[in-house]
């Protein structure tokens, strides 16, 4: 039950504000130097250096950090963002070749790596191209600008009268020259600007199209694509001994007895922390095997009882943040009244491939390869681990099967790096085992939510009052101690306390204020420190459970308002694009819908996600077999706003795929436990969506907004999803369905 591990000096804390402001700011004139000491940091964990920029310029304001031109016409574009499987690389380098109008083909694109690119934090949240995009819209329009200023002056020409065309520089004249040849009149180690040449949206080459997706053959033609696929001259093979479960120590193992099996390299120990290496991959799981048998662990900490999670959540210690208030809260209005008490169980990233690492310490230079979302932050952390100064620890992104959220690819990544350590010289490649994944990556927390509401005496929302529980959704790295590995080593670290994040993002509180019109609203957070399992960030995070638990109570009051759902909606909306994204779903899934048959059903639910990024309304059908349980996804249509669009087949991919997942969360994903320990081990244990499962029909509409700002997308349609599902199956079966999953086995039990 206690968030620290057993054992732990709580001395060996570091709070690393972030490793990779070292190499940053020694670049820094003493201007920024002194608005770093500030240490105001984003919520991606890193340090805004000038507030005053676009995007990722606040914290990486230098040009060359992001653009490279070699003489040879060579052209570097450099993103800190990583690749999770969403297409951001192809929409980025998109972004950067319209604006250095260049073609794409043109470009060399790096992404994350502490060695190249600039620290942007963590890829997540539905920032890529809200802060990357952001930043390489104007840093790349800056380069070329510049460029088209050393060609004016050498050419002794106005600048209005040069053109750029595929990475050169002409004019009227028939004078031409590269990009080159341009930058060698020009530097561009140089601070951004505020200012940046203005595009008519209709004359984008690359933005608004629909680019191949760079990322794609490799994956689908068995290539290298995953760090899973990696494969060094002379690499080892690792696997990790895990405890029983968290708190457990090692009492007694038998080391010469597992060294002596075939193939066996070493078995790394250091305190209770076990890895046996060997020459190929079988020996390794061969080996794991015999050391589980062979290795004698104390108890551990129990695991609190499964019924009792959602009244434990509200004792436990914890923390209370008013989130909003406004009006007279707590005065009914003189209309019916609404209240719900809403939960979701511990969900898990459910990744299809277990969490990998390769890592390489050779000549001093530790080199790391890993799918994690954030390189810089685990450069830091991986620094205080094994006692290295961050600049001899190189992180390198590679992408991973499977990463919406904080998974195991941070603890997996450390336990190469240790592993290495212990053999200088060797690549190892450490590969987790389902198991692993299952028992050991941080879950997405359970919450509880209660919500009541009351109309006045028009039929309008008078009064709103939301209460939350929840234990972090942002266990990310801040020290060494928030990697696993960590816990088990001879001198433990000790992980550093949770803090929530900060709004207008939130934590568990994301999206936790309705978007509606209400004039007297109060909402409370308790952030809950002390919890039973490890959690940290899922995709929407706490946007799951409030958008589920907002848009449930929606339909209620619609109804004791006797006015159709969608027309309550609007009849609560003013802004703008708002109103454009419930009209466009509801007139293109023909709502109302009309009910032939029992067991049908129509839901619909919408939200701006953070109530500030991206715009998405969605209407589902579904059909539910009250004797049976099972829940079909007849036709689900959405609209999406998220202002400029990039790649508008992107786009379309990110949405249906968040339809998808958050399908399968709402209705049959959660971590089974008892007090012995977490049953969840496998996929029988932990069943997802199936193909037969799948939404029969989904339609996405995009409601572009040429020349406005980019919103991001990858995670406004987990909630509404949820919500719009939850209000479909409440219908079909008559009875509000407020506790996720939905529909897990047995569930249509609690029907009658």
């Amino acid at each position: 039950m206690s968030h620290s591990p057993d054992n732990i000096n709580p001395s060996r804390r570091a709070f690393l504000a972030n490793g990779s402001l070292i190499m940053a700011f020694s670049l820094l004139p003493l201007s920024f130097k002194a608005m770093a000491g500030s240490e105001e940091m984003d919520t991606l964990g890193t340090a805004i250096l000038d507030p005053n920029l676009p995007g990722s310029l606040r914290s990486n304001p230098y040009l060359d950090a992001w653009v490279r031109i070699d003489p040879d016409n060579h052209i570097t574009v450099f993103t800190g963002k990583v690749e999770l499987g969403t297409g951001v690389k192809t929409a980025l380098l998109q972004i950067a070749a319209d604006r250095l109008d260049v073609p794409p083909q043109q470009i060399d694109f790096i992404t994350a790596d502490t060695g190249l690119t600039p620290n942007e934090g963590y890829t997540a949240g539905s920032h890529s191209i809200f802060d990357s995009g952001t930043a390489l819209f104007n840093a790349a329009a800056q380069v070329r600008q510049l460029l088209l200023m050393a060609a004016a002056k050498l050419w002794k020409a106005p600048l209005a009268s040069l053109r750029t065309g595929k990475g050169t520089i002409s004019d009227d004249t028939g004078r031409q020259m590269t990009y080159g040849q341009a930058v060698a009149g020009v530097d561009l180690h140089q601070v951004a600007t505020e200012h940046t040449p203005s595009k008519d949206p209709k004359d984008y080459t690359e933005i608004g199209r629909s680019l191949p997706r760079v990322d794609i053959p490799a994956k689908v033609s068995g290539g290298v694509a995953y760090v899973q696929d990696m494969r060094l001259p002379g690499m080892l093979h690792a696997r990790v001994i895990r405890p029983p479960r968290r708190g457990s120590r090692l009492k007694a193992i038998d080391v010469e007895a597992i060294e002596k099996l075939p193939g066996v390299v070493k078995l790394v120990k250091n305190g209770s922390y076990l890895a046996v290496v060997a020459k190929d991959e079988w020996q390794a799981i061969s080996a794991m095997k015999a050391g589980y048998l062979a290795s004698q662990w104390g108890e551990g900490n129990p695991l609190p009882e499964p019924t009792t999670i959602f009244n434990l959540l509200q004792t436990l210690p914890q923390k209370r943040y008013p989130i909003a208030d406004k009006g007279t809260p707590g005065t009914a209005g003189s209309g019916p009244a609404y209240s719900g008490r809403q939960t979701r169980q511990y969900l898990m990233h459910g990744s299809i491939g277990p969490s990998c690492a390769v890592a390489w310490f050779k000549d001093g230079l530790l080199t790391v390869w890993t799918h994690t979302q954030g390189v810089f932050p685990l450069r830091a952390g991986l620094a205080e681990l094994v006692g290295l100064p961050a600049k001899q620890i190189r992180c390198i992104h590679k992408e991973g099967a499977g990463c919406y959220g904080h998974n195991g690819a941070d603890d997996v990544a450390a336990d190469a790096a240790l592993i290495a350590m212990a053999l200088p010289g060797q690549p190892v490649r450490v590969q987790w085992m389902r198991e692993d994944e299952n028992l050991w990556e941080p879950y997405s927390s359970a919450m509880l939510t209660e919500l009541k509401a009351s109309l006045d005496g028009n039929g309008k929302i008078a009064d709103w009052g939301y209460t939350l529980w929840s234990t972090p959704h942002n266990e990310r790295i801040v020290n060494a101690g928030r990697l696993l590995p960590a816990w088990l080593l001879e001198h433990p670290i000790a992980p550093a306390p949770p803090v929530p994040i900060p709004r207008p993002e939130g934590d568990g509180d994301r999206n936790s204020v309705p978007a509606y019109d209400i004039p007297s609203l109060k909402v409370d957070f308790n952030f809950v420190t002390t919890m039973p399992f490890r959690t940290s960030a899922m995709r929407s995070l706490g946007a799951h459970i409030n958008v589920f638990s907002i848009e449930s109570a929606i339909d209620e009051l619609a109804q004791k308002a006797s006015v159709d759902p969608v027309a309550f909606r609007l009849q609560h909306l003013s802004d703008p694009r708002s109103v454009a994204v419930v009209n466009k779903a509801a007139a293109e899934f023909g709502w109302p819908g009309k009910v032939s048959q029992p067991g049908q059903g129509y839901g619909f639910a919408f939200a701006r996600y953070k109530n500030i990024m991206g715009y998405c309304a969605i209407a589902v059908e579904v059909q539910v077999q009250r004797q049976t349980g099972e829940v079909s996804i007849v036709r689900v249509v959405t609209a999406v706003d998220v202002g400029q669009v990039v790649s508008p087949d992107g786009l379309i991919n990110q949405v249906q795929g968040g339809i998808v997942q958050s399908s399968s969360w709402s209705l049959y994903e959660q971590v089974l436990y008892d007090k012995q320990g977490v049953h969840s081990f496998d996929w029988s244990g932990y069943p997802i969506l199936r193909f037969p499962q799948m939404p029969l029909q989904v339609d996405v509409h995009i409601i572009n907004q040429p020349g406005e700002p980019f919103l991001g997308a990858a995670e406004i349609v987990q909630g509404p999803m949820a919500a719009a599902l939850g209000n479909a199956i409440s219908h079909a079966v008559a009875k509000r369905q407020l506790h996720l999953p939905m529909a897990r086995e047995g569930w249509q039990g609690s029907l009658y």
